[in-house]
């Protein structure tokens, strides 16, 4: 049993403690408050004059995928199987290695879970895989099975890579057209998957794209599309609501454009990165006050470093979207909580609350502040990273 002392605890969800105590007993967090009482037997850390949150969440990374560190920059990164614009079937865990160099820069900066997608070059690049960053052998051991989530793309990534050679999709329109033929064919696939389950004669020939595909069009899977100017994340709500998809808009850039439209429909975004240039068109009218002019909205915002070690920097670059009016509150719930409603993990971890896993983190300052250092990390209550006696 470990009982964490003494510092500022933010719950997240609940009450913040100015001197709390978690305990923490078999993986599981086993009281949070102010008055707790601590077993004789318990290990005890101090953590006077420190900040203690839950386990950091990006939900949209391409750690390990997109390999680190490079050693040839001609050779295709993991993350991106560039071969066809649908590539439903690739899974993002198979490219997952357990000693890439941004797993332990990312987890001694505080985050205990990380949602790694495909990249976005394809029009749907595939299943994203949701990890802890645990010290372990095998992908396998980190992975946090149940959570796949399909990745799509809208805007000039996917053009810049096929449209170049003559092939759709060379406009948006053919990114449009190109994503909605293949869910139209998933659809039909799918139905004809249900009826032979009362006939098995008219099952359909086997087809190791449409079945990935399959829990997307029946609504089973989250899909993450990849969209920045405010025209592609309509398009992209367009065809969501024809298919009747479960969705998330991950980047959001021009989010602020077409708020109306955004809160209306409650649509789920995922904000990142901050720090980039106007280094393509999409670009352009990217505003760092974006993430809290949703956020004032209501709308449900994560945020994300939308990296592999760069993720280490996000809560550095929080306090930025703080200075631009993005509340505290809503600071914490973008790496906590709201991240894991989007993996569907939000019983799990996201908040300091008994019975939840014991993802924790030490800051010895205001996490959100440039001046500040991790201290200590633990994941399912197992001490990762732990520098307090230094």
């Amino acid at each position: 049993m470990i009982a964490i002392t003494n510092g500022k605890v933010v719950t997240v969800t609940g009450e913040t403690y100015e001197k709390g105590t978690v305990l923490v007993d078999e993986g599981k967090i086993a009281a949070v408050g102010k008055n707790v009482e601590i077993p004789a037997d318990a290990q005890i850390i101090d953590a006077e004059g420190c900040w203690v949150t839950p386990g950091l969440i990006d939900c949209h990374t391409h750690i390990s995928n997109f390999n680190e560190p490079r050693t040839n920059p001609s050779i295709p990164l993991d993350g991106n199987e560039m071969s066809s614009p649908i590539t439903p079937q690739v899974r993002a865990i198979d490219a997952v290695n357990p000693y890439d160099y941004a797993i332990d820069v990312v987890r001694k900066a505080g985050f205990s879970t990380v949602c790694i997608l495909p990249g976005s070059a394809n029009l749907i690049g595939g299943t994203g895989t949701v990890i802890k960053l645990r010290k372990v052998e095998t992908a396998e051991e980190m992975e946090v099975p149940g959570c796949e989530q399909m990745k799509f793309a809208m805007g000039e990534n996917p053009k810049r890579c096929y449209g170049t050679d003559r092939k759709l999709p060379m406009t948006r329109m053919g990114v449009a057209a190109l994503i909605r033929e293949t869910l139209y064919k998933a659809k039909v696939y799918s139905d004809k998957l249900k009826a032979a389950e009362i006939d098995p004669s008219k099952a359909p020939e086997p087809d190791f794209q449409m079945d990935a595909l399959v829990p997307v069009v029946r609504g089973e899977m989250r899909c993450r599309i990849h969209a920045h100017r405010s025209d592609d994340i309509m398009t992209a709500i367009r065809y969501a609501e024809e298919f009747g998809l479960d969705y998330t808009i991950e980047h959001c850039t021009e989010g602020y454009k077409i708020l109306n439209a955004l809160k209306k429909r409650q649509v789920r975004c995922t904000i990142g990165p901050h720090l980039w240039g106007p280094e393509k068109q999409e670009l352009w009218d990217k505003r760092i006050d974006n993430p809290a002019i949703l956020a004032n909205a209501g709308i449900c915002v994560s945020l994300t470093a939308d990296e592999g070690s760069k993720t280490a920097h996000l809560p550095a670059t929080i306090g930025m979207l703080m200075r631009n009016g993005l509340s505290e509150q809503d600071a914490f719930a973008g790496v906590t909580i709201n991240p894991a409603k989007t993996l569907g993990l939000e019983k799990r971890i996201g908040s300091l609350e008994v019975g939840k896993d014991a993802d924790i983190a030490i800051f010895d300052g205001h996490p959100f502040s440039s001046l500040t250092l991790c201290r200590l990390s633990m994941i399912d209550g197992q001490i990762v990273h732990n520098t307090m006696e230094e």
